[in-house]
This record gives C-alpha cells, sequence and structure tokens, in this order.
C-alpha cells in the first residue's frame, strides 16, 4: 500500500473576531483532516474557539452550495435550479449592462459583510471594488461593527487604534467594558489572567452577569446605553480624591479645565441614577480607580451599538487621560487594532477607476437603501453577508428583497435567509480553500492564509469570481485580472514603517509576523494623531462636524425614552452568540443543537410581573416586528433588561430574528447601527 503523504499548511481564521487566530490545517492526500490553532503565534498559542474547533465539519456540511444557481420560485421561498459558470456569468453580466445603461452604475449596491474579514477576499479590502468602480457603482458603507466608537476614539485619541491588547498582562486594574471574551474572542483572557496572578483586579461592567463577569472580581450592571454617564461618575470620585495626573494632563492633553468643569457636574449619585448602579459602587470603583496604575479598559463593539456609542467611547477614551495611564504599559484603552495595521487599502479599492463621483448607501440601513434610495437601487450583489438576518429592521429588509424589479447576486457557502431571495446564487470558497491575506482587530500580527485544499464542486474565491465576470463583460481594465498574490504584494506596500520588512515572501515563510512597532508598543508615548498632537477633551473637529466640542454623555434614545418605555417596559440586548459568530455557523447542526435555539433572558421580578415561567415559549415585539424564544427566568440579568443572543436563522427560529424589533437608526456618530438601543414587550404564546 502506497504511503500517505501529510501536510501541515498555516493559515487564518477570517471571521469578525478580534482574535484573528493563526492555524495549522493537516491535509493528507488532498484532503483536510485536521485543524489546530497555531501553537507558534504568541497570541493563538494553539488554540481556538468552539465554533472554528468545528470549521473542517461545517465546510463537509451537506447543504453547502457547491454550484451556481437561479431562482425558481418567488423570491424569499429559496427555490433554485443548478446552472453552469457560464450561464451564470452571461446573465449578470447582461442585467448588469443594462442596469449600467439604462439607470447609470450608482443603481448597482455591491453589499460586502463581515462573513470574511480579508484583504483579499473580505470584507477588509472589499473583494471586486475595482470591478464596482469600473461600473461606477455606489459606495458601500461597512459601517455595521464599530464605526460609532471608532469616530468617538478618533476625536479623543487621533485613531480607533490603542494599546497592545497584550500589555494587559502588565495592567493592575482591568475594566472589561461592555465585553464578554469568554464566549467572544477568548484569546485575551490569557493576557488577563497573567495580570491576575500578578494581583490585578478585574471588573466587569456590563447589564448582564455574563460568562466573563461570572469570573470576574467585580461586575457593575448599568443599564444599556448609560457607560458615559458611569464613566463620568467614575471620574467625579478621581477628581474629588485628586488623584488625576497634572503632569500628564498639562504636557498631554487639551480641554483639561472644561472638562473637569463637566465631571464636577456628574457627582456618583447623578451617575448612579441614570445607570442604575448603586452610588456606593460607583465610589468605590472610582476610589479603587484613583489609587490604582497602571488601570487598563477593554471595550468591544457592542458597548457602541445605541445612540450614544460614539460618545461612550468617546469618554472612555478620557479616563486613562486623566489618569496618565496611556503613558505607562499596561494603561490605557484598547477597542480595535485595524488602525495599526498601515496596510494599502486605497491601492488595492482603486477609487480612482470610478468615471466620477458616487453616492454612498449606508450597510446597516438596507431596508431604506433598497425601498427608499433615489435613483432606486437596481441591482444588488452581496457578498459575506446575511443581511435578513444580521441587519435592523428585518421586515423592511425582506420587503426590499422581495422587489421584484431588485436583481440580487449572492456568493455564499450555504443556503442562508438572504440566499432566499437571490436571483443567481454564486458558490464561494472556505478559507482553507483559497488564499487571502488576514490580520485580527485584537492584536498586532498580519498572517498569510495558504489555500490547503482544492475547492469543492465548482466553488470558486471571491477574487476569481469578479476577474472572470471583468472578462465576461468586457472591462479592459488591466488591474481587474490582477493574481492574489499581486493584490497581497499592493497591500502590503504601503511604505509605513510599522510594516517594514513584512513581505508575501516572508508571510508565506513563517505564517504570520506582528507588525515592525516597538516593544513594547505605546502608541501614544510621543503624541496623539490628533489635530493638535495632544489626547483632545475639547475637539474643535467634532465641533465642525456639529457635534459637543467636549466628551460627555449622550444618552441612548430608544432605551432613554420614557413614552417608548411606557408602550416597551424591557430594554433588549442582542449579544454574540457562544456557538456562532454573527450568523456564521448557524446552519450547522451540532451548534444549533448546543446552542438550545433561541432564548431570552429575564429577571425574576418582571418574568412575576408579567405572569411568566422559566422555560415558557414567549412572544418579543414591539411596532417593528416580533420573534420567539424560550424564557429563561434569571438573574444574570438586572431588572428591566431583558437578554438574548444574535446569530439565529429565521429559517430555524420560527420565521422571525432579533433583528425584527431592531430600528434602522444611527449612532450619534459614525453612522453606525443601534441593535442595544431598543425596547419591547415579552408576552406569553398562547398554548405554551
Amino acid at each position: 500500500m502506497a504511503q500517505r503523504t501529510e501536510l501541515k499548511v498555516l493559515g487564518a481564521c477570517p471571521l469578525d473576531c478580534p482574535d484573528g487566530c493563526s492555524w495549522v490545517v493537516t491535509v493528507k492526500d488532498g484532503a483536510a483532516v485536521g485543524l489546530r490553532g497555531n501553537p507558534d503565534h504568541p497570541y493563538t498559542r494553539g488554540a481556538l474557539c468552539t465554533k472554528v474547533n468545528r470549521w473542517l465539519e461545517h465546510a463537509a456540511q451537506p447543504d453547502r452550495i457547491l454550484h451556481p444557481m437561479r431562482r425558481v420560485g418567488r423570491k424569499g421561498e429559496g427555490r433554485f435550479e443548478r446552472i453552469s459558470w457560464d450561464e451564470a456569468l452571461d446573465e449578470i453580466a447582461t442585467r448588469l449592462g443594462r442596469v449600467v445603461a439604462e439607470h447609470g452604475g450608482e443603481a448597482i449596491w455591491p453589499y460586502w459583510g463581515t462573513g470574511t474579514l480579508g484583504y483579499l477576499q473580505g470584507l477588509e479590502g472589499q473583494a471586486g471594488r475595482r470591478f464596482f468602480n469600473v461600473l461606477g457603482a455606489s459606495e458601500h458603507d461597512a459601517n455595521i461593527c464599530s464605526a460609532a466608537g471608532g469616530a468617538g476614539l478618533t476625536y479623543t485619541v487621533g485613531s480607533a487604534g490603542g494599546m497592545d491588547p497584550e500589555d494587559l498582562a502588565h495592567s493592575r486594574l482591568i475594566l472589561l467594558w461592555g465585553t464578554n471574551p469568554l464566549t467572544s474572542g477568548h484569546h485575551v483572557w490569557k493576557f488577563v489572567q497573567a495580570a491576575r496572578r500578578a494581583g490585578a483586579h478585574l471588573v466587569a461592567i456590563d447589564p448582564v452577569a455574563t460568562r466573563t463577569a461570572k469570573q470576574a472580581d467585580e461586575h457593575l450592571a448599568p443599564l444599556p446605553g448609560t457607560d458615559a454617564a458611569l464613566a463620568l461618575g467614575l471620574l467625579n470620585v478621581v477628581v474629588g480624591l485628586g488623584a488625576q495626573d497634572e503632569e500628564y494632563l498639562a504636557r498631554h492633553t487639551l480641554g483639561w479645565a472644561e472638562l473637569k468643569e463637566r465631571i464636577e457636574g456628574f457627582p456618583p449619585e447623578k451617575a448612579a441614577e441614570i445607570t442604575g448602579v448603586p452610588a456606593e459602587r460607583i465610589v468605590a470603583l472610582g476610589e479603587r480607580i484613583a489609587r490604582t496604575r497602571p488601570t487598563a479598559i477593554r471595550a468591544t463593539q457592542g458597548l457602541q451599538r445605541h445612540a450614544g456609542g460614539g460618545a461612550a467611547l468617546r469618554l472612555l477614551a478620557c479616563v486613562p487621560g486623566v489618569t496618565g495611564d496611556w503613558g505607562r504599559r499596561g494603561g490605557g484603552l484598547t477597542y480595535s487594532t485595524s488602525a495599526h495595521m498601515k496596510l494599502d487599502r486605497a491601492a488595492l479599492a482603486c477609487d480612482d477607476l470610478r468615471p466620477g463621483p458616487v453616492r454612498t448607501l449606508s450597510m446597516s440601513r438596507l431596508g431604506e437603501g433598497l425601498l427608499e434610495a433615489d435613483p432606486p437601487v437596481q441591482a444588488l450583489f452581496v457578498i459575506a453577508a446575511n443581511p435578513v438576518t444580521s441587519t435592523p429592521h428585518q421586515n423592511k429588509i425582506r420587503a426590499g428583497l422581495a422587489r421584484e424589479d431588485l436583481f440580487t447576486v449572492v456568493l455564499e457557502q450555504f443556503p442562508t435567509d438572504t440566499t432566499d431571495y437571490a436571483d443567481i446564487v454564486l458558490p464561494a470558497t472556505m478559507q482553507h480553500e483559497h488564499a487571502d491575506l488576514n490580520d485580527g482587530y485584537g492584536h498586532l500580527y498580519l498572517a498569510w492564509n495558504e489555500p490547503a485544499v482544492a475547492p469543492p464542486g465548482e466553488c470558486l474565491p471571491t477574487t476569481e469570481t469578479f476577474r472572470r465576470l471583468a472578462r465576461r463583460m468586457g472591462l479592459t481594465e488591466p488591474s481587474l485580472q490582477d493574481s492574489d498574490e499581486e493584490l497581497a504584494g499592493q497591500a502590503l506596500s504601503s511604505g509605513h514603517p510599522w510594516l517594514e520588512g513584512i513581505t508575501l515572501e516572508r508571510l508565506r515563510k513563517e505564517g504570520f509576523v506582528r507588525l515592525a512597532v516597538p516593544d513594547p508598543f505605546l502608541p501614544y508615548a510621543d503624541g496623539f494623531p490628533t489635530p493638535s498632537g495632544r489626547l483632545e477633551f475639547r475637539s474643535e473637529r467634532a465641533a465642525r462636524d456639529g457635534h459637543d466640542p467636549l466628551a460627555g454623555y449622550t444618552p441612548p434614545a430608544e432605551v432613554a425614552d420614557p413614552e417608548r418605555a411606557r408602550a416597551y417596559p424591557l430594554a433588549l440586548i442582542s449579544a454574540a452568540s457562544h456557538h456562532f459568530l454573527n450568523t456564521v455557523f448557524g446552519s450547522n447542526d451540532e451548534l444549533r443543537r448546543r446552542s438550545g435555539g433561541p432564548a431570552l433572558r429575564m429577571h425574576p421580578g418582571d418574568a412575576a410581573a408579567r405572569g411568566l415561567a422559566d422555560g415558557q415559549r414567549v412572544r418579543i415585539g414591539n411596532d417593528r416586528g416580533a420573534f420567539e424564544a424560550v424564557l429563561q427566568v434569571t438573574e444574570d440579568v438586572r431588572p428591566g433588561v431583558a437578554a438574548t443572543t444574535k446569530g439565529h436563522w429565521a429559517k430555524f427560529a420560527g420565521g422571525a430574528g432579533v433583528n425584527a424589533v431592531v430600528d434602522e437608526r444611527d449612532t450619534d456618530l459614525g453612522g453606525g447601527p443601534v441593535f442595544h438601543d431598543v425596547r419591547v414587550e415579552v408576552t406569553a404564546i398562547p398554548g405554551t
């Protein structure tokens, strides 16, 4: 018998998670037979999450889309016939050509999602953007993830990038603010634990007693959207004790006198009234912050998904400015490291290929864009996205996608709630089947993902799909045919010193490389990338943009609305699932079984007031829509709040998901979505 050959192929997880894990695929005789975290990667250290551990099994599921398909039923039914690639490309080329000729290129909307974050195949590089630029398509504002927080941080410190997450190991007080890393992004936990072994105190700030909060030394549960009010109350204690770092404030900040006046007008009692956190708890934590150096804040995306989300991150970045912790290793704030990844996105996009200026359409307002945009959207390309499940106002999106005059193409791996509305479905490769350049927005490493196996069926990398479509449409722009390796080389050629020595050849050889930043990396040790070069408590740029020039508290819109609260008394949180990543893995039989289906957690007092019992099926709704779940009565949720998880596909959850109740509204800064600024009422479903 011939000996079987075995290869170890280095790659990286592409999913929407800060960890961006380095992985190793074991290949025997051309088949992927094993997957594990890369033990040599300083951040991954050999581990993957409970979701990605099932990646290869997921890729081999029987519902994998392997061939191009054309719709044969009504939109939304999900009935298709198999067609050839030639037929698919011909139909797409003909329809796009007609749209451009009759309505102009802006009638095309390329809709990229967070299903894969790669610079070649995914969102970071917006795969196919050059193709759409040549056609003059509308600009896609990919605002759904971190836009509000990024805008707020940029006003304060000049960038959404912050401290090196690995330096949490050097912190003496860690505030995990609105983040649950034991479910979402667990690799940071090892650095938190290293700090705790050295004596650090860990505080979780979250409306829900999450897996992470239960492991913390202390848990504060503010009402959703009131985090900036809590921060002002804490700073009031710090300033009251005279614990601000006056030398740091004088040398490195702008607008301290004004912010100090605002802080002094926000005593713990006022913060307690707004947040629901007892004043004595605010005082105790404020005193701890005042005496503990360095203090670090870990805040992630859930925190900023409300009407005051940008202001919240803007103010949180001020806290280490007041205490001087931005200048200390183990101090500061970490939100996303994406801004430190100085790749040449402009070279990938080639926006100069556009025939002229184009409009911008908001990712988080898809329903509005499809139903109200003028001129109307006539062609929609959905790439690595499942907006029917993952985007606000589910019913409005369905109405838009159901338009018979809308031509919809979906590039996908599985038959999602969104593919059910497609006219053409194109089979897309998964990460171990194509090449990609990846980073992680929770660390400082770049990675090359080498394809480990040949794609199944007729699946194609997204880059190759657009190369073929460009040829079919007769587009002669040479850059539309650049290879994956050429694209990667262009992205790495920004000339920024933090990419010095990082080449495609090196990445292919080593698998991953840390950015060429100092060690330790204190990004603002020599000043801030703001107009003044200082941390800006007061921002003239914010004032010019029509915002409060001074950092402060902006309340949530719906959660803080008394009239809305009378009709819908419960504030709803829809956090990350332990078993899905956004909607990825939503069709995986085993992970669906582990998730147990949609559940709603509610405080015993709130359940008793409604005559509801644990295990009962309930309807969660408002005037936008409703979804169903099984009730879990628990003190893990504070009174006045109901909590569920996102990611459940509507087709497996009674026909609707949590985003049926979420509005298409913008955050205060950045135009992000308001997933956690929602009010609902919960009622029993008769007969359950």
